[in-house]
């Protein structure tokens, strides 16, 4: 009790500050400042891919010629200034405190949550070496801004694979065949598989094509951010 008053009093005397700019916070203001939110304003994107649009489209050009097997790709945006900093300080510095706001703010976006939440698994060499599965650490505080369900063992990484970034589009599918195993069956219709980050959108399909396979009809893509397309290696 008396740590806690002397906590409190702490906090008080300490001005609050932007983690971004790190200028004081006004009292009105929440975890950023009024200008650095700006930099999470949504921009103009196709709902089923994420790609960014000139204009607010439910569905692009593109996915109408070839469709995606998710229903709907949530995000906060591209893989730039400031997620790329937050994606780096979560994975590689451990400053797992920037996991909640990031996700207040994907939550806001998700109208009709799923009903139940997966995250895209680990390979146990690479969880060992890390300590984490920061998807996990995603999707386990998204099931409760939404209230819904969370489930991390459904779906397990069989064999340790290769950054899919510099990858063709046919290496890409080599390197994750069979990387992938549904460890058990879920009773839910509509299901979220959650990621930091979709890079080629060749992970969740594959993770898309196991879950339609189990009998799930409907399947959205929540994830911090996006690498545009025009970023990638074909």
């Amino acid at each position: 009790m008396r740590y806690q008053r002397f906590k409190n009093t702490i906090c008080k005397m300490i001005p609050r500050q932007c983690p971004l700019c790190e200028l004081e916070l006004y009292a009105a203001e929440g975890h950023w400042c009024t200008h650095c939110m700006r930099w999470f304003e949504s921009s103009p994107r196709c709902q089923r891919c994420g790609e960014p649009t000139l204009e607010p489209v439910s569905i692009c050009g593109q996915c109408l010629s070839h469709p995606p097997l998710w229903n709907k790709l949530y995000c906060l945006g591209d893989y730039s200034f400031p997620l790329n900093i937050y994606i780096s300080k979560i994975k590689y510095q451990r400053q797992f405190w920037h996991v909640f706001p990031l996700c207040q703010l994907l939550a806001r976006q998700i109208t009709e949550p799923a009903e139940q939440l997966i995250s895209v698994p680990m390979h146990w060499q690479r969880y060992l070496i890390r300590g984490f599965n920061q998807s996990d650490l995603i999707a386990s505080r998204l099931s409760r801004l939404l209230n819904t369900s969370y489930s991390s063992g459904i779906v397990k990484k069989n064999h340790a694979t290769r950054p899919q970034q510099k990858l063709s589009r046919q290496a890409r599918l080599r390197n994750l065949n069979s990387a992938f195993e549904l460890k058990c069956h879920t009773d839910k219709a509509h299901v979220a598989i959650v990621d930091d980050v979709v890079t080629t959108g060749t992970t969740v399909s594959q993770l898309c094509h196991l879950l339609q396979q189990s009998g799930v009809r409907k399947i959205d893509i929540y994830c911090l951010c996006k690498t545009p397309e025009n970023h990638l290696s074909n």
